[in-house]
């Protein structure tokens, strides 16, 4: 049975380019009097839509699809958020380009050049073009300015259970060569040991760069109010006590989390067990404070 242009449309969200329609035989004078009925709108100087008013998120990434060719996947953090990547939604949509042409600047849209393999690149997803999952996040953390940022949404991608550490170690072998790859490698080396964020990563590499034994990660507990928790890191003290070390991100400057995690820290606290806490920030640009303080609390070294 012949696709119809209606049928296409149904399919990609009334978005069309003027190849296709061409392809499957509409005539350029239909495509006219659609327009000039306002039943169609142009969204880009090759695409268009078959309905009219604002473009939903579906919509914008099939119309950077369509605008940049049969190649084109969504790709990044849009790729990402497809997959099911919760917590990184970015208003820009990325689309992963392998053209060396230029293309229009298209509003809401970001075209990004890759030299790498569409096919090996595209999920087998049916539907509209999406990058695979452990590639669109290794690309992004290449990408982005901000190397916190980069390796958080790697770290993400395993703590939300949507990949693993090993398939995205594997991965960047793949994309070699992947800017940030050491780093990357190294992070997710803490993540298969059992870091869940970044705060967790910063204390594993807290611990390696001062030579302190490395920590529980996320260990399962009840607390008085019999509510199960899970603990960021936990040291066994020579005394027969078990230290606890929460981490704050910036999340836990709101007072309403604050609140809970003072709860949470008195509900945890138990005569053999000392529940303190350190922020990201302390982690990162006042690394001596924090051994210090662990040390001075009994964290033993390892030894030589």
């Amino acid at each position: 049975m012949t696709e119809t242009w209606q049928d296409l449309a149904a399919r990609q969200e009334g978005v069309l380019s003027r190849a296709t329609l061409a392809r499957l035989g509409v005539s350029r004078s239909f495509v006219r009097n659609q327009l000039r009925a306002r039943r169609w709108s142009q969204r880009t100087h090759s695409v268009l839509t078959t309905t009219t008013g604002p473009l939903s998120r579906e919509q914008l990434q099939w119309v950077g699809v369509a605008h940049a060719g049969p190649t084109a996947m969504v790709g990044g953090l849009t790729a990402a958020g497809r997959h099911g990547l919760a917590g990184w939604h970015r208003e820009t949509v990325t689309v992963l380009v392998d053209d060396e042409l230029s293309f229009d600047a298209v509003d809401g849209i970001r075209f990004v050049r890759t030299r790498r393999s569409p096919l090996l690149l595209r999920s087998p997803r049916p539907g509209l073009p999406t990058c695979r999952l452990e590639p669109a996040l290794l690309m992004f953390a290449a990408d982005e300015a901000h190397e916190r940022t980069a390796l958080g949404a790697v770290v993400a991608g395993v703590q939300q259970r949507l990949t693993t550490a090993e398939r995205l170690a594997e991965w960047t072998r793949l994309l070699r060569p992947l800017r940030r790859a050491p780093r990357i490698r190294e992070v997710l080396g803490d993540v298969g040991n059992g870091s869940h964020s970044m705060g967790e990563v910063d204390v594993a590499r807290l611990c390696r760069a001062w030579g302190i034994v490395p920590p529980r990660r996320q260990t399962r507990r009840r607390d008085r109010s019999g509510r199960v928790r899970f603990t960021d890191a936990e040291w066994d003290l020579p005394d027969g006590r078990t230290l606890v070390l929460e981490v704050d991100g910036e999340v836990h400057l709101d007072l309403m989390a604050y609140g809970s995690d003072v709860r949470r820290q008195r509900r945890l606290t138990t005569p053999s067990r000392v529940v303190i806490r350190c922020t990201t920030h302390e982690l990162r640009r006042e690394p001596l404070e924090v051994v210090s303080d662990l040390l001075a609390l009994g964290v033993p070294r390892i030894a030589a």
